[in-house]
C-alpha cells in the first residue's frame, strides 16, 4: 500500500500561466509551455515542480537544482542551472503562496471536507430557535443554541459547540470539538479544531474571604477574513469586547485575554500569551512564546520578538525584543555586551573554574 496523499493537485499549470499569477517575469519565454505538476522546497525540488529561493543568503540553493521552474528575484537568475524556468519575481515567497494556492485550494479550506454536501447530520443537536441559512454543513455530534446563527456556505465539523444566540457570518469554518460562546463572528472566517472563543476571562478580585470573581459580561468580536488556529482560546471581554481585526492571523495556543482589541492584519505566532485589556494596532507582528503584560498598548506595525516579555507600551513602527523587552537595536548591544564579557573573561583566566 503507498503513501496516503492527502493534498493532490488541483490543476497543472504552466509555467506562463504561473508567471502571470505571481505578477513575475519570464527570464526565458520560449519555457512558457512548461508544465509545473506540484510546489516542493528548493532543498527537495523534483521533476515538474515549482521552487523558489529567495535572497543571496540561499543561493546554494540552487546549485544541482532539478525542478520544472524556480521562483527567485532577479540578482539570483544567472544561477539558476539550465533546462529550468527562471520566473523573475520582487518578491518570490509571496509569489510562491499565491501560486500554492490556485494548485492546492483545498489545502488552504482547513480540510473543510469540500466533498461533503451541505446538510446537517442526523446526530447533530440544532435547536429549532436557532437560524440556520441554506447552504450550510453541520457535522456529526454537533450542538447548536437556541437563537444561534450560521451564514449560508458555512462549514460546523463535528462534536463542535455554537452557543446559544451566536453569530457566524457566510464561509467560515469551525474545526472538531471547537466552542463558541458570547462570539459574533464575520465572514470567511477560520476557526481551527479545539479552539475555544467565548469563554469568561480571568476576572479575580482579592476579598477577605480569598478571590471574589467578577461577573464577564462582554462578547467576542471577530471581523471578516481572521483565521485562529487550533486550541487557541479568546475569552469574552468583561464589561466591553474581545475585539480580532480584519484579517488578522492567529497560531496555534495562543492565549487571547478579556478586553484586548487586536487590529487589522495583524501575525500572532504559537504560544503567544496576552493579558487583559491590550490595544493592538493594526499590521502587528508578535513572536512565538512572546508575552504582553496587561494594559499595554502596541502601535501599528510593530513588532515584538520571540520570548520577549513586554511590560510597556511600544511606539508605532518600532521593533522590540528582550525579557523584559525593550527597543530591539538596545537589547542586541546589551546581549553583544555581555557575550563579549564573558568572552574576555576565558581569554583571560579570570573565571572560577
Amino acid at each position: 500500500m503507498g503513501d496516503p496523499v492527502f493534498f493532490p493537485p488541483a490543476r497543472r499549470l504552466t509555467v506562463g500561466e504561473a508567471a502571470a499569477m505571481a505578477g513575475g517575469t519570464l527570464r526565458y519565454p520560449s519555457t512558457a509551455g512548461i508544465e509545473i505538476h506540484g510546489l516542493a522546497a528548493a532543498a527537495q525540488g523534483g521533476e515538474g515542480r515549482l521552487v523558489f529561493v529567495d535572497g543571496r543568503k540561499n543561493a546554494a540553493l540552487l546549485d544541482g537544482l532539478v525542478a520544472a521552474a524556480v521562483l527567485c528575484p532577479e540578482d539570483l537568475a544567472d544561477r539558476v542551472p539550465d533546462g529550468i524556468a527562471v520566473i523573475v519575481a520582487r518578491h518570490p515567497a509571496v509569489a510562491f503562496a499565491r501560486i500554492g494556492r490556485a494548485l492546492y485550494p483545498d489545502a488552504v479550506r482547513s480540510m473543510r471536507l469540500a466533498a461533503v454536501p451541505p446538510a446537517i447530520a442526523g446526530s447533530a443537536i440544532v435547536s429549532p430557535l436557532a437560524s440556520i441559512e441554506d447552504g450550510v454543513s453541520i457535522g456529526s455530534g454537533v450542538v447548536v443554541g437556541d437563537g444561534a446563527e450560521i451564514g449560508r456556505g458555512s462549514i460546523i465539523a463535528p462534536n463542535a459547540v455554537i452557543g446559544a444566540d451566536c453569530r457566524i457570518g457566510r464561509d467560515c469554518y469551525v474545526g472538531p470539538g471547537a466552542t463558541i460562546l458570547a462570539a459574533l463572528i464575520g465572514n470567511r472566517v477560520t476557526i481551527h479544531g479545539g479552539a475555544r472563543i467565548g469563554q469568561d476571562g480571568f476576572g479575580f478580585h482579592p476579598g477577605q474571604a480569598g478571590l471574589e470573581k467578577i461577573p464577564q459580561i462582554g462578547r467576542v468580536v471577530i471581523q471578516d477574513d481572521v483565521e485562529i488556529g487550533a486550541n487557541t482560546t479568546i475569552d469574552r471581554g468583561a464589561l466591553d469586547d474581545t475585539v480580532v481585526g480584519e484579517g488578522s492571523k492567529i497560531d496555534n495556543l495562543v492565549q487571547i485575554g478579556h478586553n484586548v482589541r487586536i487590529g487589522r492584519h495583524c501575525a500572532i505566532a504559537a504560544q503567544a500569551g496576552i493579558s487583559g485589556s491590550v490595544i493592538i494596532g493594526d499590521g502587528v507582528l508578535l513572536g512565538g512564546r512572546a508575552g504582553i503584560s496587561d494594559h499595554v498598548t502596541i502601535g501599528d506595525g510593530a513588532q515584538i520578538a520571540a520570548g520577549s516579555g513586554l511590560m510597556h507600551d511600544v511606539p508605532a513602527g518600532e521593533r522590540w525584543a528582550g525579557f523584559p523587552a525593550k527597543v530591539a537595536a538596545e537589547f542586541f548591544r546589551e546581549v553583544y555586551a555581555v557575550k563579549k564579557l564573558a568572552g574576555d573573561r576565558k581569554r583571560k583566566g579570570t573565571g572560577n573554574g
